[in-house]
């Protein structure tokens, strides 16, 4: 049951950046966010979001399928992958990654807390 919610969470934060509704997807995010990137930099809730609404990041579609969610107590594991294509910092990127979500259960609400992807050869 714990597993849906988990994937539609997840379809949601991705629905959300691909529309712009930045303010949607930071109600989803935890406070102490940290979204790493295919180039290793690393954000925070703040620095991401601030990149968002400033335009950084452009994305023009994303996949994301899912292979496997793991819940262990608390904390829901989202093991699968991110493609997408989008413009970021003026420069067209079109990713394949498996990638690693994780969310973070508090006061019966889940939230979005960190991001892992791994680009695909």
């Amino acid at each position: 049951m714990e597993d849906i919610l988990i994937k539609s969470l997840e379809e949601e934060r991705f629905k959300a950046i691909v529309e712009k509704r930045y303010e949607d997807f930071a109600k989803l995010a935890h406070p102490d966010m940290t979204y790493t990137h295919t180039s290793g930099i690393t954000d925070s809730k703040e620095s991401y979001l601030s990149k968002l609404f400033g335009g950084f990041y452009d994305y023009k579609w994303i996949e994301h399928p899912i292979h496997k969610i793991q819940i262990i107590g608390d904390v829901a594991l989202v093991f699968g992958e991110m493609h997408s294509d989008l413009v970021a910092g003026n420069v067209a990127k079109s990713l394949k990654n498996k990638s690693l979500a994780v969310w973070k259960k508090e006061n019966s609400i889940w939230l979005f807390y960190a991001y892992q992807p791994t680009p695909i050869p």
